[in-house]
């Protein structure tokens, strides 16, 4: 199979117009229709439906063009992997994580450590939803990620890396430490992420457990925006403690651990069920969970005895 063809396939359906295509890839358009003519021959079906509008895979090219993606991503291991042969790990990675999560904390750290260790490592983060780069992983275009959650979902496979217990955080000026009943919450306007994030779905869960219901008066993806406005005493937020204690460092809040229930989320390490991970992801990978192993050594259980909290109920 002619790799190209897959290449003019995929660029096709992203700029959805054969034109479009050509002028991206510096081709003339007679010749890139020849191509995805040839492709429909090979495969005996037709992969594009072409109108007015532009052109739309039909269900034959959906399948293709995620099949395309994951061979011209293998193509590029295999030619990084021969050409890096017998010396440092080389090559770019892709890692996700999760907003609001111990990955997010420690993406500034591992991107340093990237830099020292591994300098011909061309590190690329993408922070985003957890559905968003499972799917990025499933097509090939991201190598791994740590989010919360702890699956099952086809086409990936989930590691579990550590549990955190979630703390409600909020403007100094609220007072109150230690710990903090969720009954204690009803009513009590809060700031979360939408329930597309793993954290909204289990205090949601937790709530509804304990026949409550969450006063949410926003939602809010940005984790700087969600700062200022906790810190601007617009609502309360909760978090695990690793982003806690991300924000602590920055401002002065109140941080109280969530009890009665105790809710905790999973975080995992997330990558293909397909395919393996290439030489240079391989060490990034282990490069993180050095990094997740020295925040369990973090001051947290110094945290909680400050504020009057049991963290040996973890």
């Amino acid at each position: 199979m002619d790799t190209r063809r897959l290449y003019s396939f995929i660029k096709i359906v992203d700029a959805g117009s054969i034109t479009r295509a050509a002028d991206i890839l510096h081709i003339a358009q007679p010749a890139l229709s020849q191509q995805l003519s040839a492709l429909e021959a090979q495969f005996g079906q037709q992969l594009l439906i072409r109108s007015k509008r532009g052109i739309a895979p039909t269900e034959a090219g959906r399948a293709l063009y995620r099949h395309a993606q994951l061979i011209l991503r293998q193509v590029d291991l295999a030619h990084a992997a021969v050409e890096v042969s017998g010396r440092a790990p080389a090559g770019s990675v892709s890692v996700g994580l999760a907003p609001y999560s111990m990955g997010a904390a420690l993406a500034l750290p591992l991107l340093k450590s990237v830099r020292e260790r591994y300098p011909d490592i061309l590190l690329h983060i993408n922070e985003n939803f957890g559905g968003v780069i499972s799917e990025a992983i499933m097509t090939g275009r991201m190598d791994m990620a740590f989010i919360y959650g702890a699956g099952p979902l086809r086409g990936v496979q989930f590691e579990p890396v550590r549990s955190e217990d979630l703390f409600l955080i909020g403007a100094a000026s609220r007072g109150g430490e230690g710990e903090v009943a969720l009954e204690e919450l009803a009513g009590v306007p809060l700031l979360l992420p939408s329930r597309i994030h793993t954290i909204r779905q289990v205090v949601d869960s937790a709530f509804q457990q304990a026949s409550l219901r969450p006063n949410v008066v926003g939602e809010v993806e940005s984790a700087l925006t969600l700062v200022n406005a906790v810190d601007a005493d617009l609502g309360v937020t909760v978090l695990p403690w690793s982003a806690a204690r991300a924000i602590l460092a920055m401002r002065s809040l109140a941080v109280r651990r969530i009890v009665n229930p105790v809710i905790q989320v999973q975080l995992s390490l997330v990558t293909s069920d397909g395919q393996p991970l290439s030489e240079p992801a391989l060490a990034v990978h282990d490069l993180f969970l050095e990094l997740v192993t020295a925040f369990d050594a973090s001051p947290e259980a110094e945290f909680a005895g400050e504020t009057g909290g049991d963290k040996d109920r973890q």
